[in-house]
């Protein structure tokens, strides 16, 4: 468990103290119930992650690749001279 000093205005010490009245709990109590409603309120709000996206794609073995890397030279010519031969 960690300890933690925190700064807060005016404004946010009124809201603690009206909030501490209003449940009963203490500060601690408080604030941790304000961090898990803020961390509920942050995850919806952050979009997938890349890796997220590009894990749900089937590309199958290999994606789309044509060749493997280690014959990325001789496929790219191939590539060239079909493209120029259509």
């Amino acid at each position: 468990m960690g300890t933690r000093t925190v700064r807060l205005d005016d404004e946010a010490e009124k809201t603690l103290e009206r909030l501490r009245t209003i449940t009963g709990l203490s500060i601690s109590e408080v604030l941790k119930h304000g961090l898990k409603a803020y961390e509920g309120q942050a995850l919806e709000q952050t979009g997938p992650k890349p890796y997220d996206i590009y894990s749900k794609l089937d590309l199958g073995e290999g994606g789309y690749a044509i060749a493997p890397a280690r014959e990325a030279k001789s496929a790219l010519a191939e590539i060239i001279r079909r493209k120029h031969q259509g």
